[in-house]
């Protein structure tokens, strides 16, 4: 038996204005449907260039509420197109209160669900501690008519407790909307190594969790970041089904068979041989406090 999925992620270089962004943004979805897409996610914050490489509070005018403008557009998209979308967006939850948040639209164009980024980066050209407020939603999946879809946010790639977590919800594909970039005065020394091992810890979360993981990636320049692209797909084996290049627009598709997560969890029984009663202390930074 098959029950697959078309998955489609949309890697692109980003322009300076909103509109044109967000107009191509559209266009991707809608060329990644004609191509015979079901799911379509698209990069991280894709409608702006990326906002966090310099503290700046004239950034915030660029958020929107949920729903707003994009989010509508979102919507219209996935109901037209009869694909469910995923998008992240700069979300103005509040005077004062912003997210990094990722909705997700079934394919009837409605609000199957809401993710608000947990875990915000600081580091250089990476300043998004100044904008975002940490999510408040925890980690979650949602029924769409393609599948069980969970999303987390970039840096939550890092953290195998979020997929974990996500995975526990029922997620059948995780989603990863993700900007991350070359330094250009370490990408001769680092840059190899930095990119393997992105892709290797999704892939590990991947094969922990006996799901499917993709992520779609920015490319080109903004400012000082060279964003590396190669947005990709891997089944619940950790085996990469599709990837895109370092550079250039590019719609990514790969088949998920989803009945291939049975398979996966049954002969790697990674979540039936879990120490649940064992694990409490997760709930604590550091073990070197115990007697």
């Amino acid at each position: 038996m098959s029950r697959s999925v078309a998955v489609a992620l949309v890697q692109m270089e980003c322009l300076a204005s909103k509109e044109a962004n967000v107009a191509k943004a559209l266009a991707k979805i809608r060329d990644a449907a004609d191509q015979g897409a079901q799911v379509v996610c698209l990069q991280e914050l894709f409608a702006t260039p990326y906002p966090c490489q310099s503290e700046d509070h004239q950034r915030f005018a660029e958020a929107e509420p949920i729903p707003g403008p994009t989010s509508r557009a979102l919507g219209e998209a996935a109901r037209e197109h009869g694909v469910v979308v995923v998008g992240s967006l700069f979300e103005r939850r509040a005077a004062g209160v912003y997210h990094n948040t990722a909705v997700v639209f079934d394919a009837d164009g409605t609000q199957a669900g809401l993710y608000r980024k947990m875990h915000i980066p600081d580091d250089p050209l990476f300043y998004e501690k100044f904008y975002f407020t940490p999510g408040d939603l925890g980690f979650r999946s949602f029924p769409t008519r393609f599948g069980r879809i969970g999303v987390c946010v970039c840096w939550d790639q890092w953290f195998p407790e979020a997929a974990r977590l996500t995975a526990l919800t029922g997620a059948e594909i995780l989603f990863y909307p993700t900007a991350i970039g070359w330094l250009p005065e370490e990408k001769q020394a680092y840059g190899t190594s930095q990119h393997a091992a992105w892709e290797t810890m999704m892939r590990s979360h991947a094969i922990a969790n006996g799901i499917y993981v993709a992520a779609p990636n920015r490319a080109g320049h903004e400012g000082q970041l060279e964003f590396w692209g190669a947005s990709f797909v891997c089944d619940p084996y950790g085996t990469i089904t599709a990837r895109a290049a370092h550079t250039g627009d590019q719609i990514v598709q790969a088949d998920c068979d989803l009945e291939l997560i049975d398979v996966a969890r049954t002969h790697w029984p990674f979540l039936r041989d879990r120490r649940i009663d064992a694990y409490g202390q997760l709930n604590r930074r550091l073990l070197d406090d115990e007697p």
